[in-house]
């Protein structure tokens, strides 16, 4: 298309210089002739050959910049691609380990727990010692048998049951579940839901257990007197909604942001490091996304991105 505006701009630059020459007192004669009309024509289609040339170099760059920006595009779904499959591939080798490590070492350490507890419990209480041990033996079996299951849940492929929900519902069961023995949560919990929320249509079940892994490592975070707000606003007109879980701790370092969403990578001492892999998984397989950033004045914030309900999304 340019090269034609090109062509175009440049016949009516022949044009105005010719008659511009002839209104300046210049005269086009050739033996005796007027030729004003030859040589404003020779001009024209001169400066629209210039023009038509110089548009088919710069269509011709463009083209240039947009299969460039096409391929660069295509390399990177091909990058996305392989790291896909490469990360299928993990998770498929993963599956084959946990279903071996549940067969065995699950069945053995259920057996050491029950002789462990029935020691326990035949011990003379005068013997706090042996008592002492006993207890140790079953906490370990006891973090040895999560570290197990949380492994078979991260390799186990996702069964997804969705469902329309309100996300106030979605907030009371996370809230209900982080409640201790004695009905309250170890730190208070501030709500902060936007008017006008678009339902999501997701697994409820498994999206709590994302955002109650997510106030569990708020709570260990903070101190008691902690702050922690669960907030949820909808986003991109309503088509989208994004769930905060902001709390007052230390933090997130930036050059940890991204790692620590990778399997069995962990900052706390006894942490398995699947919790978070686990809920980036559960988030992505429902179409979302999700984050780690700083709390304004201090503390960290994760974002979990989803989109609406269909209903939602028409709607809007």
């Amino acid at each position: 298309m340019v090269r034609w505006w090109g062509a175009a701009a440049g016949a009516l630059l022949g044009v105005v210089d010719t008659f511009g020459l002839a209104s300046a007192g210049v005269t086009f004669s050739m033996s005796g002739r007027d030729v004003t009309l030859l040589t404003c024509g020779y001009f024209a289609i001169s400066f629209a050959t210039l023009g038509f040339l110089v548009g088919y170099v710069v269509d011709l760059r463009r083209r240039d910049r947009r299969s460039a920006a096409l391929v660069e595009a295509q390399m990177r779904a091909i990058d996305d691609a392989r790291s896909r499959l490469a990360q299928s591939e993990k998770l498929a080798a993963l599956g084959q380990l946990a279903a071996t490590i549940a067969h065995e070492v699950r069945n053995p350490l259920a057996v050491i727990r029950c002789a462990a507890q029935d020691i326990g419990e035949h011990l003379p209480p005068s013997d706090e010692d042996a008592r002492r041990n006993s207890s140790f033996i079953t906490e370990e079996i006891d973090r040895l048998t999560s570290v197990v299951s949380s492994l078979l849940a991260f390799a186990r492929p996702l069964r997804i049951e969705r469902r329309e929900v309100a996300v106030a519902e979605l907030f009371e069961r996370a809230l209900l579940l982080t409640r201790g023995p004695e009905g309250t949560p170890p730190v208070a919990v501030r709500q902060r839901l936007a008017p006008g929320l678009p339902h999501l249509e997701v697994d409820a079940d498994l999206l709590c257990q994302v955002l109650v892994d997510l106030l569990a490592n708020a709570a260990e975070a903070v101190a008691p007197a902690g702050d922690i707000a669960l907030e949820a606003q909808a986003t991109d007109g309503g088509r989208g909604l994004e769930i905060r879980v902001v709390d007052s701790g230390p933090g997130v370092p930036p050059d940890l942001r991204a790692r620590i969403f990778e399997p069995f990578f962990t900052t706390r001492p006894g942490g398995t490091g699947l919790g978070l892999a686990v809920a980036r998984q559960i988030v992505e397989a429902h179409g979302g996304r999700i984050a780690a950033g700083d709390r304004p004045g201090g503390g960290a914030c994760f974002t979990v991105w989803l989109p609406a309900a269909a209903s939602a999304r028409a709607a809007a």
